[in-house]
């Protein structure tokens, strides 16, 4: 969280762990006019063909990782990293920070009264510092790994191997301010949200331009 003075716009930082429902619920903010930036899709950016980050990867992990049109081989990549931390940590080495600078432009370039900063390895992320409370997505981790069965990974072996590299729920809990559980139906998670987006807007009418 920010420890700087408070600024309009006000910065939620949501996290949460994978396949917990982070996109649902930032897509819900988005449904009542709050800007979000998400990472993931920043990411994806700063990895299209012709992109600095791109060629560093190429470098770094061989050819194998680009698929036949030049793109990165995002399912190569996954067993990759998956298997091997400090190889995960290389790519974060080369990710981290384009990713971080781009954020914070498209956050300084963000309108409204607050907005969302969905970043999912937020817990040890210098962007941590840049947001001004933290809203973490909660789900159990068996739910977590029937969504990545159906979603990203082949085998239940895998889906643990990819839950065991990201922080662990007690890590991610205890940076939040507000949390979301994600367990239930679409109906009690919009609820949650419509609940927050009222605290949100109340507590952005409190900061200084």
């Amino acid at each position: 969280m920010s420890t700087t003075n408070q600024i309009c716009p006000l910065r939620i930082g949501l996290t949460g762990g994978i396949a917990s429902g982070k996109t649902t619920v930032a897509n819900m903010f988005a449904d009542l006019d709050v800007p979000v930036i998400d990472t993931d899709i920043i990411a994806r950016q700063v990895v299209q063909p012709g992109e600095p980050a791109l060629e560093e990867i190429r470098e770094c992990f061989g050819d194998t990782v680009i698929d036949e049109s030049g793109s990165l081989d995002r399912r190569a990549m996954r067993k990759l990293i998956f298997s091997d931390d400090n190889l995960r940590l290389q790519l974060e080495g080369i990710l981290h920070p384009t990713i971080g600078a781009e954020t914070r432009l498209q956050s300084n370039t963000a309108n409204g009264p607050y907005q969302l900063i969905v970043v999912p390895l937020l817990v040890g992320s210098p962007l941590l510092q840049f947001v001004d409370r933290v809203l973490v997505i909660d789900c159990d981790e068996e739910t977590q790994i029937q969504r990545l069965l159906a979603r990203d990974a082949e085998t239940r072996s895998q889906a643990h191997k990819i839950l065991s590299a990201q922080a662990r729920r007690d890590d991610r809990l205890a940076i939040a301010d507000d949390v979301i559980s994600n367990d239930q139906g679409l109906t009690e998670t919009r609820e949650q949200v419509a609940l927050l987006d009222q605290k949100y807007r109340k507590l952005a009418g409190h900061c200084s331009a």
